[in-house]
């Protein structure tokens, strides 16, 4: 099993040796059950850390550069097929928005998953990272369904109708959610620091996430390096049941002074109650709907702060974890040709021009 960071070759020969003892020992009619979950976030945020949990892998995460994958793998009994739970994780907080496409295809559209880790601890940031990453993500998956129409409308409906399999038929609020285009799980990391906030913010960050992830139809939860056992378990629960289909857990938490464990389809719009505003003050916004109306409440108590997330990027290719030494020879051999041409060149511009004033 490639480790994160392993290099494509790894994969690549991982993938091949995966799908051949895949095939052996199956019995007629036995096939593997896939799945893709795809983890996105603030920079920093965690992501590496709740991958490596879930798959038992007792490594010190590695920053995240670009888009990375690893997989993971789960007997379902004696003499059967492995489940396979492909992981992706985009790094660079919301600079790399153009790679959400990559992992994201017609082909696996039916199994797939996100799991968006917003950093708790930051509060200022989370509302422009959760915005932009579920915005692009759902464009992306939009236009996916509707390619997919185009040639079969029975499999686009039934995309459709499975974004409602975690809302209950009967629940109250059934015509006010808007479902995301795919199973989204929320998670709130870093709550060792949180909860040291104060009751207030707490309160209202805890509020409109809880609003957010009702109105998606998203399941919520808080997580932290240094949480319970018992919290631990619930967070592998949620995966889990993600990667690989199993039941999730029953827990559920929805007190604020605690971390959240909220399964979609367990809140409502009552429970969760009013934006935290004065009539006063959410008379004075202008929003055409209530996503618009908890945005501005959010951004009252919590103005955006705007990070170039691009900038603050290390070069991969001097990163350390990414060291091919071949390819760096290589890479370091072309670079000098480059720099050489770029100076022959400039003199041979030089002297056609001193030939040009010349004459």
């Amino acid at each position: 099993m490639p480790r994160t960071g392993d290099n494509l070759w790894d994969i690549a020969i991982a993938e091949v040796q995966q799908k051949e003892n895949a095939g052996e020992g199956s019995e007629e009619g036995e096939e593997n059950s896939e799945r893709s979950v795809f983890f996105i976030g603030n920079k920093n945020g965690g992501k590496t850390t709740i991958i490596l949990r879930c798959l038992d892998r007792d490594e010190a995460p590695k920053p995240t550069l670009a888009l990375e994958y690893t997989f993971g793998r789960r007997a379902k009994g004696h003499n059967t097929p492995k489940d396979i739970a492909h992981f992706w994780e985009l790094g660079g907080g919301t600079s790399l928005l153009d790679l959400i496409r990559i992992p994201i295809t017609n082909d696996n559209l039916m199994s797939f998953s996100i799991v968006l880790v917003l950093d708790l601890s930051k509060p200022n940031e989370l509302w422009p990272t959760m915005e932009s990453l579920l915005e692009t993500t759902r464009k992306h998956v939009d236009k996916i369904i509707s390619s997919i129409a185009k040639n079969s409308s029975k499999i686009a409906n039934q995309i459709k109708q499975k974004l409602w399999q975690t809302i209950p038929k009967d629940h109250p609020d059934r015509e006010l959610i808007d479902p995301f285009p795919l199973p989204l799980l929320i998670v709130g990391s870093k709550y060792d620091i949180f909860q040291d906030f104060d009751s207030e913010i707490r309160k209202i960050i805890c509020k409109t996430l809880r609003f957010v992830a009702h109105y998606y139809g998203a399941s919520l939860l808080f997580t932290s390096k240094s949480e319970a056992q018992t919290l631990k378990a619930v967070t592998r629960s949620f995966i889990n049941h993600l990667a690989f289909g199993l039941d999730k857990s029953k827990s559920l938490s929805m007190d604020h002074s605690k971390p959240l464990i909220i399964p979609a389809g367990s809140d409502s719009f009552s429970q969760i109650g009013s934006p935290p505003a004065s009539d006063m003050d959410i008379s004075q916004f202008r929003v055409r709907t209530p996503m618009e109306l908890w945005k501005k409440v959010f951004e009252k108590n919590f103005p955006t702060k705007i990070t170039n997330d691009l900038k603050e990027m290390r070069d991969p290719a001097k990163d350390p974890q990414y060291a091919e030494t071949e390819v760096d020879a290589m890479r370091a051999l072309k670079d000098q040709e480059l720099e050489q041409y770029k100076r022959n060149a400039d003199r041979t511009w030089k002297a056609m021009a001193l030939e040009t004033n010349s004459r």
